[in-house]
């Protein structure tokens, strides 16, 4: 790997600190994506946090700034090579759970702080000890299908049955088509055709949810569900404030009660991570085959750390789990599709995730007429995500059982997870494992992975 150099930058024990414009270059193309497709998606908290965690518009968006503060952390100042996001299907279990189990502001702080603290001290130790790659060898398929339809069934009772009220049937024909149209470019088989052929539909899908956002507000306003009221002007969001209704510093710290009951759930986010990590991997790994000029380094346990080091923060400063994840697969692939293009395109992959986060995410917050824009569609938004998030889970989950015993199996643990509480969810789901399939393992559940 001598000939093959990572990009410079400041060493800080095993991190690396790249500073914009010093040590990673602008990409344009990056950089815009950032600026729209992560302000469609980085504020679809927004209606949760207004709706269930008594914060004002304004305190929400001085949060949301803060976990995309982390998430670009992770790139500049950690130095990890991949595109950071949320443990998206981890998100509807963890709303369930805080939200059905918390009838106030206070305590549902109090709980994301608790998840988020459990998580951070989980992945740190299994960091250190190197067992995070065991762990997942060691749990069965069956297990792992059925926390991952758990999150795809959680996900959709979200959209269609526990908020419908409050957010889908407000703005039914908005929501359904961009719920549609980003369908159909994430996973239609014939659009995937259409975008190998069509370079116009392939930068399309690569804009994420950006069409489905734009479909919405174009269509919203004519059917008389958006009604834009958009303002000029900066705004500074009120940190001090949102800090004030969400920080244990203010608000207390957790009870005992609650950090026990989040151990399950920091497990289940674990288990998700890990398969965004592998995922992410594989993706760095076909684009090293063709950048022979740029070294990246993968190494899982300096992820650990940064995640634990992310995780601590957020659930001290502005607990809201899970918004601080390793990889967006989406983002991650199209970027490193850019990099494999060569030196031309993007003189290294440190420079095209720095200016798809670091420069693009800081600016949402402070531009009022982006803000006012985004924020009659930020139902969209949240219900969008939900959507994606339970369709991908549903055809993830169902590709792994080889058997029907297996199949049924899954189906009933993915029920028992969206339904009961996440302890009694995964008991039953070890039992019915046990019971129906026996502990089956795949002999190699990691390929490639060193």
């Amino acid at each position: 790997m001598a000939e093959r150099p990572e990009l410079a930058g400041w060493r800080w024990g095993p991190f690396t600190f790249r500073v914009p414009f010093y040590h990673t270059r602008l990409c344009w193309s990056e950089f815009l994506q950032g600026l729209f497709v992560s302000a469609a998606t980085g504020l679809a908290l927004i209606p949760v946090m207004t709706a269930f965690f008594g914060l004002s518009f304004e305190e929400a968006v001085a949060l949301s700034m803060i976990h995309a503060s982390l998430i670009a952390s992770a790139v500049i100042v950690f130095g990890e090579p991949y595109a950071g996001g949320w443990i998206t299907p981890a998100l509807p279990l963890i709303l369930a759970f805080v939200i059905g189990g918390y009838d106030d502001p206070v305590s549902r702080f109090q709980a994301m702080t608790a998840l988020s603290l459990v998580f951070a001290a989980l992945v740190l130790m299994l960091g250190i000890t190197g067992l995070g790659r065991r762990f997942i060898i060691w749990l069965p398929d069956t297990l792992k299908a059925g926390i991952i339809l758990g999150a795809s069934i959680a996900a959709l009772k979200r959209v269609f049955v526990d908020d419908a009220e409050r957010f889908l049937l407000e703005q039914p024909i908005a929501t359904g088509l961009a719920c549609a149209i980003c369908l159909i470019f994430t996973f239609s088989v014939p659009m995937q055709k259409l975008k190998a052929r069509s370079r116009f539909f392939f930068i399309l899908g690569a804009l994420g949810l950006l069409p489905g956002f734009l479909a919405a507000a174009i269509i919203g306003p004519l059917v008389g569900e958006v009604s834009f009221d958009i303002q000029w002007g900066f705004v500074v969001p009120p940190l001090g404030e949102a800090l004030a209704k969400a920080s244990p510093l203010v608000n207390g710290w957790p009870s005992r009660e609650m950090i026990i009951q989040s151990i399950p759930l920091a497990l289940i986010a674990y288990i998700i991570l890990f398969g965004d990590l592998v995922t992410g991997n594989e993706v760095l790994r076909e684009g090293l085959k063709v950048r022979k000029d740029e070294h990246i380094d993968i190494n899982l346990n300096r992820t650990h750390f940064s995640l634990s080091i992310r995780n601590a923060i957020m659930g001290i400063v502005a607990p809201f789990f899970p918004t601080q994840g390793a990889v967006w697969t989406g983002v991650h692939v199209i970027v490193v599709q850019r990099w494999k293009q060569g030196p031309k395109s993007m003189n290294s992959l440190h420079s095209g995730l720095a200016s798809y986060y670091l420069m693009g995410l800081p600016f949402i917050y402070f531009l009022l007429p982006l803000l006012t824009g985004l924020k009659p569609l930020l139902g969209v938004a949240l219900s969008l995500t939900l959507v994606l998030t339970g369709f991908a889970c549903a055809y993830i989950a169902m590709s792994i059982p080889r058997d029907n015993a297996s199949r049924g199996t899954v189906v009933l643990i993915g029920a028992a997870l969206a339904f009961f509480e996440p302890w009694q969810g995964l008991l039953l789901g070890v039992v019915a494992t046990l019971a129906l399939v026996g502990w089956d393992r795949s002999p190699d559940p990691i390929p490639h992975d060193e």
